[in-house]
């Protein structure tokens, strides 16, 4: 999709009359002028919305604050903007403020598993670090919405010292994630910096940075950016693209310039009702993403945090998709669909069931048009008993740091070594009968 120029030129005079349209292409312009209150985006967008209305949607601007750039504004169809993808993801709904039952203000629990400042540490062998509070666009379907506002912040260094200072030690951390915010809101310098501490901790492997910068403000790739980037190898980003109308191309631009650089670049898409809901809308934008050498990585199941209520899907409309995107297009093309299990249980794949049963020597399967097959068992494969003593394993590992450091969950219930046999949930009311014999 291309943005049209006169578009531009508007919505930037009716923002900034002073300006020219050749500041729109400023990433600092397009931050300085981002829209935060209800009458410049009426103002920005040429539209007049009912006052009944305008004043509703004021209580909720008050609790979940607006913020969006002039370029996300303009990708807008002014005409139609009610059911506009960008628009719903942008502008405040009134049913933000309809807190369901099941609504949580911090689903994941990221604030619980925070063992130091901007760290989350849920997963054996990588931690989320919250490098940033600063967010070019507040996307209404946040899943950290509770704190969207609170303070647009750059933790201090202090902070960010003791962050770096609990990955140097925790040897096990092997992947790191900078999120936030948005980690490339930072200043470059501060960036590089921080990207720099990690190169230099010899147990982090892999770099990945989560931004939504390529979809919301890519002027903000910069050459000087980029080039930056490029020097903290292996970095990989993932970005955050909900719906083909957002690859534009200036959005192409950004994302070849980071593909050039040799950074792998994978997209994380949020089902949302009435906004991506739809296996063709699905299909065209995971193939427009891989025409653009970025891989789709995750589909996620809307989070449940509060206000987020109506945009929530069925998780059948979840497999849906799935179903018409297995077999129709390029495996690689297809990412994972996952529920971010509330209470900080981790990702959780829920995808299409094509095992249909089993025996001792056959598997049957289905693949996408129903077809039914079976898959026979190898008669004599016999799987080696794991002693533990890898040294003396004829699978030679051949690679230094390759040693066991055990199981938890399900791996070790699968584990020769572990005696663990059973996993009980803690406060059943069975096991509390227990504790009272």
């Amino acid at each position: 999709m291309l943005t049209d120029t006169t578009t531009e030129q508007k919505i930037a005079e009716r923002i900034d009359a002073d300006t020219a349209v050749a500041r729109w292409n400023d990433w600092q312009w397009q931050v300085a002028h981002a829209v935060r209150d209800i009458a410049t985006f009426e103002q920005a967008l040429g539209i007049a919305l009912p006052p009944e209305e305008r004043d509703a949607l004021e209580e909720t601007v008050a609790t979940f604050p607006l913020c969006v750039t002039p370029y996300y504004l303009s990708l807008i169809d002014r005409e139609d903007y009610t059911n506009d993808p960008v628009f719903m993801q942008c502008f405040p709904s009134t049913q933000e403020l309809e807190i369901g039952a099941c609504d949580l203000a911090d689903p994941l629990a990221e604030d619980a598993d925070h063992p130091a400042p901007c760290i989350t540490h849920r997963y054996p062998d990588r931690v989320l670090f919250l490098v940033s509070n600063l967010c070019a666009m507040y996307c209404r379907h946040c899943t950290r919405k509770r704190r969207v506002g609170d303070v647009d912040s750059i933790p201090s260094h202090e902070e960010i010292d003791a962050g770096l200072a609990y990955i140097r030690s925790h040897p096990e951390i092997r992947d790191v994630l900078l999120s936030g915010g948005d980690p490339l809101m930072l200043p470059d310098a501060l960036l590089d910096r921080i990207l720099t501490e990690l190169d230099a901790i010899e147990h982090v492997e892999v770099v990945r940075i989560g931004t939504r910068i390529p979809v919301v403000l890519p002027q903000r790739v910069t050459d000087d950016l980029v080039e930056m980037l490029a020097r903290h190898h292996p970095l990989w980003i993932n970005t955050h693209f909900n719906h083909p109308k957002e690859i534009t191309a200036t959005a192409e631009q950004a994302l070849a310039k980071l593909a050039d650089a040799g950074i792998p670049l994978g997209n994380q898409t949020v089902l949302l009702a009435n906004v991506n809901d739809c296996p063709r809308l699905q299909r065209t934008l995971v193939q427009k993403l891989v025409k653009n050498r970025v891989r789709p990585y995750y589909l996620y199941q809307c989070d449940l945090s509060e206000g987020l209520s109506h945009f929530r899907t069925s998780v059948a409309k979840g497999i849906e998709i799935i179903e018409n995107l297995v077999g129709h297009t390029s495996g690689f093309a297809v990412p994972t669909y996952v529920i971010d299990a509330p209470g900080g249980g981790g990702k959780i794949p829920v995808m299409p069931t094509y095992l249909i049963s089993w025996s001792d020597s056959r598997v049957v399967l289905r693949n996408y048009e129903g077809v039914i097959t079976s898959y026979p068992e190898p008669a004599d494969y016999r799987p080696a008993y794991c002693d533990g003593r890898c040294a003396e394993c004829s699978l030679k590992l051949m690679e230094e740091g390759a040693e066991e450091q055990g199981t938890t969950g399900i791996a070790s219930l699968l584990s020769d070594l572990d005696p663990t046999t059973t996993l009980v949930p803690e406060n059943t009311d069975r096991m509390e009968r227990r504790g009272d014999a």
